[in-house]
């Protein structure tokens, strides 16, 4: 294995300087990872066509649903490797990592980049890289960026199949591992692309699903430098696969983690009158917060506060002296999002002043909206159809889940959109459960988006 980080760019050192890197044989990776079960032509209940546990040539593989747009290149190149596609995705997906702990996963992606003669540069944090395609010879040429997240959820799997994860409690259950795939694919075909119009720098990132998300880690190490676009994808079962949903403005919400504590001399109680009653103040803020935020925040804004845990006591007779209750704040909206933090400050501070009771409010800012801007996101929708057709593109609603993708939106103009991955069969198996998974067709829809969208993007 060569591995190419930021501080030693050229092959053969190791990310700690030295000469000599663990040699891993990520063929025979690959090999096991397609002998783990048969390649799926329309998802884990559809019909299939087993396979061997070489890397030859699969006639019957995973349905390529745009073969033959185009470009020539990129048709003959997920026609050779279409198989490769399939095992690079179940590879990581039987060997998740959580966040900010994906060495062998970025090992895993140099690896590839690098036999492709291409430099891929670790993040200076150890784990996620950059890396550029074409332009070398180019000055003043224009940048595209690809972005996948590579990180996996604290979550234990359960769908049965022959390559589920391998790891206890760690799981791809939001599909990360697609996307891994899909730019990864899209990176090694771009390479054999001839006179590419500028260049393209993928993005794998780390620690998408810890706030406030390592779309901060890859700013900081300057990797958004000179990058004109930047384009992400995002698994969602409830677009069928071959579509791909688009939108203009917000596509997802901010996200911010609320902790209160409270504390109490405590009591029995038979006397509440001599003491002060916590788990009532911790019930009046359950109920009255969400309401007083309905009365001050716009309700086109989106806003909207849940509450997740709440602890306080064990004995039915005792009041308790501590309690702690938490939950999530989210808002569609940007300048909503920056007025949050000291509003609810002043709304939980008037709830519990007549109660008698000590707080502590940690109000832990997470990520902004993703707000797609109009240019990029018609760009998106260009490079969608040239790929897939105009049959492909599908509207979709703003979530008010969180996504740093946001972060890089913040600097240069770009559009996230959504990857269709639901077979038609069966029920939807919706993100972060168990249960989920994927229609592995998708993965050769979304290079054939990201592919076209980032020539599209350079030719304009």
């Amino acid at each position: 294995m060569t591995v190419v980080d930021s501080r030693s760019p050229e092959p053969g050192q190791s990310r700690n300087g030295g000469s000599a890197v663990e040699e891993v044989d990520w063929d025979a990776a690959e090999r096991s990872a397609v002998a783990r079960g048969p390649l799926v032509a329309a998802g884990v209940d559809g019909p299939s066509a087993p396979i061997g546990s070489t890397m030859s040539r699969v006639e019957s593989a995973v349905d390529d649903l745009g073969a033959g747009r185009g470009p020539s290149w990129l048709d003959a190149w997920l026609d050779e490797n279409a198989h490769r596609v399939v095992a690079w995705r179940r590879h990581i997906h039987a060997y998740p990592e959580l966040s900010r702990a994906e060495h062998e996963t970025t090992a895993f992606l140099a690896e590839r980049l690098t036999r492709a003669g291409l430099r891929p540069r670790i993040l200076p944090v150890g784990t996620g890289l950059v890396c550029d395609i074409g332009g070398e010879s180019r000055p003043g040429q224009r940048t595209v960026a690809l972005r996948a997240d590579i990180d996996a959820l604290p979550l234990t799997e359960a769908i049965g199949l022959p390559y589920a994860s391998t790891v206890d409690g760690v799981a791809h259950a939001c599909g990360h591992d697609a996307h891994t795939t899909v730019v990864l694919g899209a990176a090694l075909a771009l390479a054999v692309a001839p006179n590419l119009p500028g260049r393209v720098r993928v993005i794998f990132q780390p620690a998408e699903e810890v706030m406030p998300g390592g779309a901060l880690d890859v700013l900081a190490a300057g990797a958004l430098d000179g990058v004109d676009r930047i384009f992400g994808l995002h698994c969602d079962p409830r677009l069928l696969v071959g579509q791909v949903g688009t939108r203009v403005g917000a596509i997802t919400s901010a996200s911010d983690l609320l902790e209160l504590r409270l504390t109490s001399p405590g009591g029995h109680t038979s006397r509440p009158h001599l003491t002060a009653d916590l788990v009532h103040a911790l019930g009046t803020v359950i109920t009255g917060l969400p309401t007083l935020l309905s009365r001050r925040v716009d309700p086109r804004t989106g806003t909207v506060l849940t509450w997740g845990a709440v602890h306080a006591g064990e004995a039915p007779n005792a009041i308790p002296q501590d309690g702690v209750l938490t939950g999530t704040l989210r808002t569609g909206d940007r300048d909503t999002w920056a007025k949050l933090e000291p509003l609810v400050h002043e709304l939980v501070h008037s709830l519990l002043a007549p109660l008698g009771v000590g707080f502590d409010l940690q109000h832990r800012r997470g990520v902004p909206p993703v707000v797609n801007e109009a240019e990029s996101t018609e760009v998106f929708r260009a490079g969608i159809a040239a790929g897939l057709g105009e049959d492909a593109l599908a509207s979709t609603p703003q979530s008010s889940g969180g996504e740093d993708f946001g972060w890089y939106l913040e600097h240069v103009p770009g559009s996230f959109a959504r990857l269709g991955v639901h077979s038609g069969v069966g029920r939807v198996k919706d993100l972060h459960q168990p249960t989920f998974a994927l229609d592995e067709r998708a993965l050769f829809v979304g290079i054939r988006a990201m592919v076209n969208t980032a020539l599209t993007s350079l030719e304009r």
